[in-house]
């Protein structure tokens, strides 16, 4: 009985052992599979971050290369978006048809520049006709000045259309300077056409302006720019006499003359010595407007004799490549005294003949306003003085040419003195 249950029992003993040991195999074979799939998982998992990683490292390489495209692609359109040099102003009233003839001669030229000389035409009262012909321009900004103050003239029998045009220009001036916060200004009119080089001349002139304070407005008008008088397209002069009719100021100059402003006559009072306080104005030997409009506010006044025969430079100047830092004040007074000493002189009566025997420039001397106006009269060039200086003048001395290319310098009493000659 005992040895049956020992028996038994040892049976017992030895079926939990390899239960026990079936149990710890698969215990074990259970494990192997798990430490392989976990094995495979920490195997997948590191290429999934490694695959992640270079995601990443691609996704950041495009995500700067997208910056660079955007950043080069933003440097594109700011270069495209340029700083104006001027805006141009026509000043209009009630000439439509005049209007237009300028309108179409400045975009012939402005449309290629138009970033650079932003144009407006400024209309002086409610001429539906010049309204509806500066609105049918999509390349212009229209301004309208409409002023209902009686007009009071400061003398008897003065026409009330000169102190119209200078409220307008003030006005006008203003809206530009102040409210569309331009840096310079060119003012054209309502009859003039310009040159090929016009926008080129003035894009210069605005550098030659920035480094020269002494200069007051640029022009491209000469005002003994007649054909027969006229000869380089590329010469440039300073002179003492404002000559306007197509000019450029800055607007450090205007926030100084707009206060004081005059009632009337703006051109002559800018001529005033009060008011330009020596600075002087650059012109061209050629000019760059023609000036058209022989019906107007000065009905006609010089046109046929000093307007119609007028040169418009039919030159592209390329005004990019000039130096014209001769032009500055240091350097000009000596150059322009210079060329006027090897200048030959000419002495008596008969000017004209005598200069056209002479081979080379001449000079020709004269004593006060009367004697300049004699000499000035047989040339056939401007008479006219304002406030002791005569047009195109500079130290007194007026130059053109007769017959081209010999310069003729028709010199004050004063000139040498100016200028800095004690002798020739």
């Amino acid at each position: 009985m005992t040895n049956k249950f020992l028996c038994d029992f040892r049976f017992l003993l030895l079926a939990a052992a390899v239960a026990f040991i079936y149990i710890q195999m698969r215990l074990f074979t259970t494990q192997s599979k798990y430490a392989d799939r976990l094995a495979n998982a920490v195997e997948a998992e590191t290429r999934c971050t490694s695959q992640m990683r270079k995601l990443i490292d691609q996704i950041s390489m495009q995500q700067s290369r997208i910056v660079d495209l955007e950043v080069k692609g933003l440097q594109r359109r700011m270069n495209k978006i340029q700083t104006p040099v001027a805006a141009v102003v026509v000043m209009a009233c009630n000439r439509a048809d005049y209007l237009e003839r300028t309108i179409k001669s400045i975009l012939k030229y402005q449309n290629a520049v138009a970033s650079k000389f932003p144009l407006f035409v400024s209309q002086d009262g409610s001429d539906p006709q010049v309204r509806k012909k500066a609105l049918s321009y999509d390349q212009l900004t229209h301004m309208q000045h409409l002023d209902s103050k009686l007009v009071q003239t400061e003398r008897p029998g003065e026409l009330i259309a000169y102190y119209k045009i200078a409220r307008h220009y003030k006005w006008a001036l203003d809206k530009l300077f102040h409210e569309y916060k331009f840096s310079r200004v060119i003012i054209l009119e309502d009859d003039m056409e310009i040159a090929p080089d016009f926008f080129d001349y003035f894009e210069a002139a605005a550098a030659l302006m920035e480094k020269d304070k002494t200069i007051m407005a640029v022009s491209s008008w000469n005002d003994n720019g007649q054909k027969q008088f006229v000869h380089d397209p590329e010469i440039l002069y300073r002179s003492d006499f404002f000559p306007g009719l197509g000019w450029m100021l800055t607007k450090p100059t205007w926030n100084e003359l707009s206060p004081k402003w005059p009632k009337a006559y703006w051109d002559d009072w800018l001529r005033l010595q009060e008011n330009h306080k020596g600075r002087q104005f650059i012109r061209p030997e050629v000019c760059r407007t023609y000036n058209f409009g022989e019906h107007g506010s000065s009905l006609g006044q010089f046109f046929r004799q000093y307007l119609e025969p007028i040169k418009l430079n039919d030159v592209q100047v390329d005004w990019k490549s000039k130096d014209l830092s001769y032009l500055m004040e240091d350097k000009y007074i000596k150059l322009f005294a210079e060329i006027l000493k090897n200048a030959k002189p000419i002495n008596g009566a008969d000017a004209v003949l005598k200069a056209s025997n002479v081979q080379g420039d001449v000079r020709v001397h004269y004593e006060d306003q009367p004697d300049f106006e004699r000499i000035a009269r047989q040339f056939g060039v401007f008479q006219e003085w304002k406030d002791g200086v005569p047009r195109t003048a500079y130290k007194g001395v007026v130059v053109f040419r007769y017959p081209p290319p010999r310069r003729v310098f028709l010199v004050g009493p004063k000139s040498f003195e100016l200028l800095g000659i004690k002798s020739v």
